[in-house]
Parts: C-alpha cells; sequence; structure tokens
C-alpha cells in the first residue's frame, strides 16, 4: 500500500518550492530536476486550471547506499516531491520512500528509506 506525505503551507506557490528546495539543500539534498507540469500542459494546449510542480531530489550518498543493499532501489530513484497550488497556497506532497522501497522487502533498504523520508519530511515541515 502507498503511504504518502502532505503538508499544507501559508505561502504563496512560488514561494512553497523556493523554500522547498532551500530547505531541502540545508538537509543535503539537491534538486535534480524541476518539472512545471501546468506549463507542459499549456505548452501542449491542454486547458489545465491550477498549477503543478514537481521537484526531482536526490542525497548521492544515500541514493548509493541504497543501490548497494539493493540494486533495484534505483527503479524509485530520485525522490519526488509534488508541489500543487490550492486556495492560494502551496501543498506538498510526497510519496513515502519507505513506502516504495518496502516493494522489495529488504529491512535494511526499509530502514535507510525511513531515514531519508524522515530527513525530507522534516525539511517540509519547514516550509
Amino acid at each position: 500500500m502507498i503511504q504518502e506525505f502532505r503538508h499544507t503551507t501559508k505561502k504563496p506557490f512560488e514561494t512553497t518550492i523556493t523554500d522547498l528546495k532551500d530547505a531541502l539543500m540545508l538537509a543535503k539534498f539537491g534538486t535534480l530536476c524541476q518539472i512545471n507540469m501546468h506549463e507542459k500542459f499549456k505548452d501542449k494546449g491542454i486547458d489545465f486550471d491550477g498549477k503543478i510542480t514537481i521537484l526531482e531530489i536526490c542525497n548521492p550518498f544515500e541514493a548509493f547506499a541504497a543501490i548497494n543493499i539493493h540494486p533495484q532501489a534505483i527503479y524509485f530513484l530520485p525522490c519526488k516531491f509534488i508541489v500543487k497550488e490550492q486556495d492560494g497556497v502551496g501543498v506538498i506532497e510526497m510519496v513515502k520512500p519507505s513506502s516504495l522501497m518496502n516493494l522489495l522487502e529488504e529491512p535494511r533498504l526499509i530502514e535507510l528509506a525511513i531515514k531519508v523520508e524522515t530527513a525530507l519530511i522534516n525539511a517540509a515541515l519547514t516550509v
């Protein structure tokens, strides 16, 4: 069963993204990629009313540890945060890494994933 994290901020959408990226950097996670889905939809002529951004994030040391424990962990990397605009503020969402890594049924990997998700959630809660 997929478990999710959700945090509603009191900040505007754009500020939520900037502040989340800063908080993640302090937690030693870099942003590899930012995909503004609402802009992609618009570019393709899709009428979408809202804002959604995907942040792909990674701590290379933790990612390396994960694939050394179980090579198939790479399927679940990098971690992703979704930032949505709802009622004028940013909403941060994520599938919990432990939920994904649990599919591989390797206790050491699940333990590592819990460590990573705790750091990610703590960073997101500061936004």
